[in-house]
């Protein structure tokens, strides 16, 4: 439930990386701005600031949402994950990041996080996706490093890694 500070602005809450957090924000706050400047998760980064580019793509109760069109009200109650989330242990790639390490898929790594988060959710819905459907993901992002043909290969091969570690299992990319 939502409640009001002493200056009057609405209080928040809901769950970011797996931990309950709260916040009293502005009621125009963007949740980029809330994630950075006030809960210091700033592996969510701001590139054009009008949901083109895809950096501040996070999971918003485990859809890719925009975060940069995401007033930070609209998080009350929900589970917010966002690119520091992903390790299992804040110390252990998953099984996605490896292959993005493995496949040289990052350069300056501006874009990585959107990029990482997305495909979190396409393996967490799909975990066999084919090199179109990682296309068409990956067409929401815009790297203006690697070419993507690194990241569609990194995709595949962490698919194909989750698919054999986890033959029987529930599979959730995230892991």
């Amino acid at each position: 439930m939502r409640g009001v500070s002493k200056d009057e602005r609405p209080v928040i809450r809901f769950t970011l990386n797996g931990q309950a957090v709260s916040a009293a924000v502005e009621p125009r706050l963007l949740l980029t701005d809330l994630l950075r400047d006030h809960l210091d998760a700033t592996g969510t980064h701001v590139g054009c600031e009008h949901g083109v580019c895809g950096c501040c793509t996070v999971l918003i109760d485990g859809l890719a949402a925009r975060a940069c069109l995401t007033l930070a009200v609209q998080v009350e109650g929900r589970a917010v994950r966002t690119v520091e989330g992903l390790a299992p242990d804040g110390r252990r790639l998953n099984a996605l990041q490896q292959a993005f390490h493995a496949h040289h898929a990052l350069q300056c790594g501006f874009c990585t996080p959107g990029i990482l988060m997305s495909f979190t959710e396409l393996l967490a819905r799909d975990p066999d996706p084919d090199r179109a459907r990682v296309e068409e993901v990956l067409s929401g992002h815009l790297c203006r490093c690697t070419g993507y043909h690194a990241i569609v290969e990194a995709v595949l091969d962490a698919a194909r890694t989750l698919n054999d570690v986890q033959p029987d299992a529930p599979r959730e990319a995230a892991q």
